[in-house]
């Protein structure tokens, strides 16, 4: 955990309103969940996905949001299962896949 914390601190920003930062803590209460965890989501990792979706209302913030995701997946290597099923199983809608080899640009 510590690595990926380090690892997040250090990636590049963008010119978007929301920071990588953001978009760590707002998630980072579904890493033990997206890794190996079973069911639905902890209340709080939900909470902090529709945070993160409310934030994420501009295009260049939905690119910056993922792109902080993509980087951060090649680290915490999320179930590839539970992370395409964590929006739909905390209700809400977001505009891309939480996996390392998502296209951001799209």
């Amino acid at each position: 955990m510590a690595a990926l914390m380090m690892f997040l601190l250090l990636a590049p920003t963008s010119d978007a309103a929301i920071s990588c930062s953001d978009v760590i803590k707002d998630l980072r209460p579904c890493v033990k969940y997206l890794v190996n965890g079973t069911g639905k989501p902890p209340s709080a990792c939900c909470a902090g996905a529709s945070a993160l979706q409310s934030a994420a209302s501009s295009t260049a913030d939905k690119k910056a949001a993922c792109e902080c995701i993509k980087s951060a997946s090649k680290t915490v290597n999320p179930s590839p299962q539970l992370a395409q099923a964590l929006p739909a199983n905390c209700g809400i809608n977001l505009p891309f896949t939480i996996s390392p080899n998502v296209d951001c640009s799209k």
